[in-house]
């Protein structure tokens, strides 16, 4: 629950700060709390992350990371924004991001419910995508391997992966890679 939802149903704000100290009420984030005797949060980052910031997409190495598509371990969560979108004020977890066009940013996001809260996430095939458009900034090393890992375990949709690689206008760059694993 966010404070100000709180406030909306008529609680107090000293109340909420009174049941934190209490041990009755869990910090998640700034303004973010929940029930101390729920079950434990099974991805905290991720459902913070989608919390705080709805009109965002989890993408590139922390959705490889939700796919089982690499063996990085983000230590951002790695979040696309619509282009023009202000920056978000989050002390943790933190955040890596990156402002997509409008297209590129509508195409291929899937909404999974993670820890009771919705999270937007970009498809495999929309994922590797964007790893080859910024192979720059995570490594062409990383799209190389997710590439490998997405036609050894995900049932292989390779139109639509050539799709969203013309939506990202990676079509010639990862075309090559994709001919050499069918």
């Amino acid at each position: 629950m966010r404070t100000r939802e709180a406030i909306r149903r008529g609680i107090h704000p000293r109340t909420l700060y009174a049941m934190r100290d209490e041990g009755d009420l869990e910090r998640l984030s700034r303004g973010l709390y929940r029930l101390a005797e729920m079950p434990p949060l099974g991805n905290p980052d991720l459902a913070t992350v989608a919390l705080r910031v709805p009109k965002g997409v989890i993408c590139l190495i922390s959705a490889l990371a939700f796919h089982d598509l690499t063996t990085q371990i983000p230590h951002y969560i790695y979040l696309a924004l619509l282009r023009g979108t202000e920056a978000p004020r989050m002390e943790y977890p933190h955040l890596r991001l990156f402002w997509f066009s409008p297209e590129p940013f509508a195409e291929g996001i899937e909404t999974h419910q993670m820890d009771s809260a919705p999270v937007r996430v970009y498809s495999a095939e929309k994922t590797l995508a964007d790893c080859f458009k910024y192979r720059n900034k995570i490594g062409l090393d990383v799209a190389l391997e997710a590439i490998q890992l997405y036609f050894d375990r995900k049932p292989v949709k390779v139109d639509e992966l050539m799709h969203h690689a013309d939506v990202c206008r990676v079509r010639t760059v990862i075309r090559p890679y994709v001919e050499a694993l069918l």
